[in-house]
């Protein structure tokens, strides 16, 4: 294993954020205080519990989780596609680096700059409601089994564009509105018996359950069941990443 290559990778990334903290950081933190603002204040004061919970503290994991998603996908997807779009990435395949050393490298500071972003939004929640985490070891395990997932994604996402438009089309067009319909505001037991089947084909639902089972023990579907759809995703992005360097999809070409 290389460790200088990982390492030359991995503060490479993570220089970027610092060059750009008011996109990487401080935008997504703004746009999360909006949230509680507006949803915690105007749609709190009707919904004051659910699930035995404060409205506002309610959604805490649902926010955590857009932003962990979108993150994840928006850094690895540019973090890969900004070396092809200039050309680099045939000097970083042609150098003594393996495959699986640029994906850690790439993989692992998105990750890396999500589940960070995470916790500082988790910080900022804490301003505006109280917030109580009975297992903090699982929320940030499953914090980091969620980012490193989603960064794979992203990775296949920034593989597989060709252009500006499709590599925010899938954040911005899918995850973003499954983001939405997954529970992160609402409980999927209050949808309609119909719904909540449709509902539970929806793989966020499973993601942002178990985030909140780490909060209050609570979770709209059962933690085993949430685990193993994040490790599901997570085996068939790497097993979609092995292939990408396999074959060389549009890496060689």
């Amino acid at each position: 294993m290389n460790i200088y290559a990982i390492r030359a990778i991995y503060c490479f990334e993570m220089a970027r954020t610092w060059r750009t903290l008011m996109q990487s950081v401080v935008s997504p933190v703004i746009s999360t205080s909006l949230y509680f603002i507006v949803f915690g204040t105007t749609i709190g004061s009707r919904i004051q519990y659910v699930n035995g919970m404060s409205y506002g503290a309610f959604i805490v994991p649902g926010l955590i989780m857009l932003s962990l998603l979108t993150q994840s996908i928006s850094n690895a997807s540019f973090g890969i596609y900004f070396p092809r779009f200039t050309g680099t990435i045939y000097e970083l395949l042609s150098a003594p680096v393996s495959y699986v050393e640029i994906i850690i490298g790439y993989v692992g500071a998105a990750a890396t700059k999500s589940v960070m972003l995470g916790l500082i939004i988790l910080a900022t929640a804490h301003l505006f409601v109280p917030i109580q985490i009975n297992h903090p070891g699982f929320m940030l395990l499953f914090l980091l089994l969620t980012a490193f997932t989603f960064a794979l994604f992203g990775f296949i996402i920034g593989v597989w564009a060709d252009n500006f438009e499709k590599l925010q089309f899938v954040p911005l067009l899918i995850i973003t509105p499954l983001t939405f319909l997954g529970g992160s505001f609402y409980s999927v037991n209050m949808l309609p018996p119909f719904w909540r089947t449709v509902a539970l084909f929806n793989p966020v639902v499973y993601l942002v359950s178990g985030l909140r089972w780490s909060f209050r023990a609570e979770a709209q579907v059962n933690i085993i069941t949430c685990l193993g759809v994040t490790i599901s995703c997570l085996v068939i992005f790497i097993g979609i990443v092995a292939w990408i360097f396999k074959t060389g999809y549009r890496l060689k070409s």
